[in-house]
Order: C-alpha cells, then sequence, then structure tokens
C-alpha cells in the first residue's frame, strides 16, 4: 500500500506561510432574518381574454394548463427600475431602516436590458442608499432565492449590516405576443426584503444548484449576438420547452425542497406556509404532493392573478399571503426557486 499522508500535512489548496500580520474582520451578526417585504403591482391587468385576441387558445386551456386568469404588465413608465424602487421602498419602510444604511442592494433579474452598469446601481442611487454596494445576479426564476442566500451570508459574515434584495422583472417586454406557447405565462412585478441581524436564525442554510446540461430548456430564440448581425431578422424572445420544464421542475424539486427543510432542522408538519416560485399550478400541484404537506399549512398560488413573474415571484406571492393572512408573520416558510439554467434553490426562512 502507499503511505499516506499525515492528517497534519493535508492541506485545501497551497496555503501561504503564516508570516505576515493577522488581518482583521468585519464584526459578525449572530444570525440574519428577513425584517421587511415590499412589492409593487404593475397597474394593467391583462386578462386571459385579451390575451386571447392575440395567439389561438381560450380562457379554459390557460387556467387548466397553467391557473392562469390573468397577469400584470408594465406601462412605459412602470421600469424595471421604477417598480424595483417602489417595491424596495415599501421594504424599507415596514423594516424601519433608512436608505442610508443599507450595505449591500441585490437584484436578481434578467430583464435589465443594458448589459452594464447593473440596474441595481441605479436603484440604490434613487432610493438614497449612498453606503451600499450594488450588483445583479442572473439566476433566472430562482434569482430571488439565490439573493437571500448572498444576504444572508453578508450580514452573518459582517460585510453588510442590512442588505436589500430586490426580484423585479418586466417580462411582457421579452415575449412574442403571438406564441401560444409562451404568450399566457409571463407577466411583470418587482418584490424586495431586507435582510438584517437577528438573535436567533432566521435564515436556513441554501441549498442550491444548476443542470446545465439542459441549459436550452428555458433561454432565447436567438442570441444578442446574432440580432445586432442581422437586426432585420425577428428579435429575441423567451422560449421555453415547456413539458420538459415541467417534469424536472415537479419531480426534482421536491427532494431540493426536502433538503433546505433537513438543513435548517425543519418538518414538513412545521411549516406555516410554503412558497414556492410561481411557475405553473400544476407544478405546485405536484410539488405539494411529493412533499407529502399537511392540509393545514397554506400554499402560495398567486399566479393565478399574477402570472410567472420569474425573480419577483416569490416576494410577491409572500406578500399576497401575508396580506391576506394566510400566513403568519413570524411565521415559518419554505421558499423554493427555479427556473433557467436549469438554476434552483430552496430555504427555510422566518416570515417578516
Amino acid at each position: 500500500m502507499p503511505a499516506q499522508t499525515p492528517p497534519e500535512t493535508i492541506q485545501c489548496g497551497r496555503m501561504p506561510a503564516l508570516t505576515g500580520r493577522e488581518i482583521a474582520v468585519p464584526n459578525q451578526a449572530p444570525h440574519a432574518q428577513i425584517l421587511g417585504l415590499g412589492v409593487y403591482r404593475p397597474r394593467r391587468v391583462v386578462t386571459n381574454e385579451e390575451l386571447c385576441t392575440w395567439i389561438d387558445s381560450s380562457d379554459e386551456w390557460i387556467r387548466s394548463r397553467s391557473g392562469i386568469t390573468e397577469r400584470r404588465w408594465a406601462e412605459p413608465d412602470e421600469t424595471l427600475a421604477a417598480m424595483a424602487v417602489q417595491a424596495a421602498s415599501e421594504a424599507l419602510a415596514d423594516a424601519r431602516i433608512a436608505a442610508s444604511d443599507v450595505g449591500c442592494v441585490v437584484v436578481a433579474t434578467v430583464t435589465h436590458l443594458e448589459q452594464t452598469p447593473s440596474v441595481a446601481a441605479l436603484i440604490a442611487h434613487q432610493l438614497g442608499a449612498v453606503n451600499a454596494a450594488a450588483f445583479d445576479i442572473s439566476a433566472g426564476c430562482a434569482g430571488f432565492c439565490h439573493a437571500v442566500a448572498l444576504g444572508r451570508d453578508m450580514v452573518h459574515g459582517g460585510s453588510a449590516g442590512y442588505v436589500l434584495v430586490i426580484g423585479a422583472e418586466r417580462l411582457s417586454e421579452f415575449i412574442d405576443r403571438h406564441d401560444r406557447a409562451t404568450a399566457f405565462i409571463f407577466g411583470d412585478g418587482a418584490g424586495a426584503v431586507v435582510i438584517g441581524p437577528a438573535q436567533r436564525p432566521g435564515i436556513g442554510p441554501v441549498v442550491w444548484g444548476a443542470d446545465g446540461g439542459q441549459y436550452g430548456v428555458i433561454g432565447q430564440t436567438r442570441d444578442w449576438k446574432a440580432y445586432m448581425d442581422d437586426p432585420t431578422g425577428p428579435r429575441p424572445f423567451i422560449q421555453m420547452s415547456g413539458q420538459q420544464v415541467f417534469r424536472w421542475a415537479s419531480y426534482e424539486m421536491a427532494p431540493v425542497a426536502n433538503r433546505a427543510l433537513q438543513a435548517a432542522g425543519i418538518t414538513v408538519n412545521e411549516l406555516d406556509a410554503f412558497i414556492p416560485h410561481q411557475a405553473n399550478m400544476r407544478i405546485i400541484d405536484t410539488m405539494v404532493k411529493a412533499l407529502k404537506l399537511p392540509g393545514d399549512v397554506p400554499v402560495a398560488r398567486s399566479i393565478a392573478e399574477m402570472g410567472n413573474t420569474s425573480a419577483a415571484s416569490i416576494p410577491l406571492a409572500m406578500e399576497q399571503m401575508r396580506r391576506t393572512g394566510k400566513a403568519p408573520r413570524g411565521g415559518t416558510a419554505l421558499l423554493v426557486g427555479f427556473g433557467a439554467g436549469l438554476s434552483y434553490a430552496a430555504q427555510v426562512v422566518t416570515l417578516p
């Protein structure tokens, strides 16, 4: 047998010799939690009946396939930044935190039309978050849960006292309104939460990942480079292999959700709410069944009125449940996000 390396000599990568001064680290918060919640819903309501003037479909077909009855589409003045600022302002007020106390602004979105700079930087400026770092993340419909995980770690690690997490989308600009497969699914909106220090855990460990082997299941009809080379052709729109997404989300996300529960030390019987990404009512129903969720645990179903709002869907659903009394303040909720990439993330949180 080959000689074994003594445990004390095993290293993870190459470690530099410790010859310099000890590096100081910021004071860490014991734990992190969601302190405030805010949303913005666009003014315009688009019913199935109106949508069916553009596609060959019916209200009955759309309801049976997706559970959607209507969605919100932003007007020209309801820009991505404007919606995000409104949602964020509401979240800051709910948390009773000044914008100047925010240490970082993270925006989850796939519909910011500029490659650079980030929309987060503009939002931070408009809010008056003058001391905040700001950046966007692109993780599709799982983006909000990714951003919550980052916010938790920043607060706990001491790199930010308060983190403003925003999910905002204007998906109506990215759909072919004559495409029968996707036109009825997507909507617009924004939701935000403030994450800050806590004496007890308020956000559980994240369980996340990405199945890049199915990279093209949700994507664009063509890339922007192709469009720049030939602008006379059709512009890029969202495209999706619906059946593949349905199968993947329905059966692969329940194990992810269970792992998030286990990581947080919570059972399904101890949940006060289940708030999955609002992708499709049938996917939600399949996940509920796979998780063996007790019948008395409320389940978010805001997709009926909002459609699929990608990174904004979980905070929008969270606010609806809190506003209607379906989920209590201080209750324990399981969040599960999944979408393009195919990216996913899940965690257990205490509701603000």
